[in-house]
């Protein structure tokens, strides 16, 4: 095994761990790659293992899956959650396709704005997690539409490199209203089309630059990505309902500020 399959191995880990938690998986892949002297043609490889970890929440989620759409022609209930995805998913597709380029050639290459939004993220999540003490929303199904619409729009946030997908999504369905076990559980499922649709489009826009030593980082990467990921979804939503988001929060503070002690030095690693 090459020295960059060995970090690309590191990375997916790394990938599948953060990807469900709210301390941003792109921040934590991106910096750590600088660190190991990773080279992502396109940065490609930070996209592309990201369905490692939708393949491994829609395997854990497979039954519940199966029983939502199985119901749906007969439950509106069933519908209605299915459409709530569906619309909090399509402000990502629009924004996501039209700053597709400066995201992944501007954003994705400024570790002191990765840096700045993983603490001024963790602060958010200090305040919205201490703040959740009086949802009404105590089931996912019970996400109204125009709910759901919102925590789309505040999901683009994610599109800035720091921000969290998870972070964005669950903030935002606590701040409007939604409990702790339901915003992680909401943003189970909204992951599920937003990134796959990330991978597709990621993937026909880097087809040409992907070469076989390429290729080969990305399987590792994702195969490690599944594993690790399914490992932290079977895990986080008993864990958030009994402690809350707080010491998620203190990490992205704690990993932000690590960053800038970084780029003060000579700048070398980051």
């Amino acid at each position: 095994m090459s020295e960059q399959t060995l970090i690309a191995a590191i990375l997916g880990i790394v990938e599948g761990l953060t990807e469900f938690i709210p301390v941003s998986s792109t921040a934590h892949v991106l910096l750590a790659g600088r660190l190991l002297g990773f080279e992502s043609p396109g940065r490609a490889f930070e996209v592309l293992i990201q369905l490692g970890a939708v393949l491994a929440i829609l395997g854990v989620y497979s039954t519940r899956l199966w029983q939502l759409f199985g119901s749906a022609p007969r439950d509106p209930s069933a519908r209605r959650f299915i459409l709530a995805v569906l619309l909090a998913f399509l402000p990502a597709v629009g924004i996501g396709v039209l700053a597709h380029d400066f995201i992944k050639t501007v954003l994705f290459e400024s570790p002191r704005l990765i840096a700045t939004m993983l603490i001024l993220g963790g602060v958010v999540l200090l305040f919205a997690d201490r703040l959740a003490t009086n949802a009404r929303v105590h089931d996912v199904r019970e996400v109204t539409l125009p709910m759901a619409l919102a925590i789309g729009f505040i999901q683009c946030l994610a599109m800035i490199p720091g921000v969290s997908r998870s972070g964005a999504t669950i903030v935002g369905a606590l701040a409007l209203g939604a409990d702790k076990r339901t915003a992680a559980e909401f943003s189970f499922y909204l992951a599920m089309p937003t990134m796959a649709g990330a991978f597709a489009y990621d993937l026909m826009q880097n087809r040409a630059i992907l070469d076989g030593a390429a290729f080969l980082n990305v399987a590792v990467g994702f195969v490690l990505a599944f594993l690790s990921a399914v490992v932290v979804v079977r895990w986080l939503l008993g864990y958030v309902s009994r402690h809350g988001y707080a010491v998620f929060a203190w990490w992205r503070i704690v990993v932000g500020l690590l960053v800038f002690v970084l780029l003060s030095g000579d700048g070398s690693g980051v």
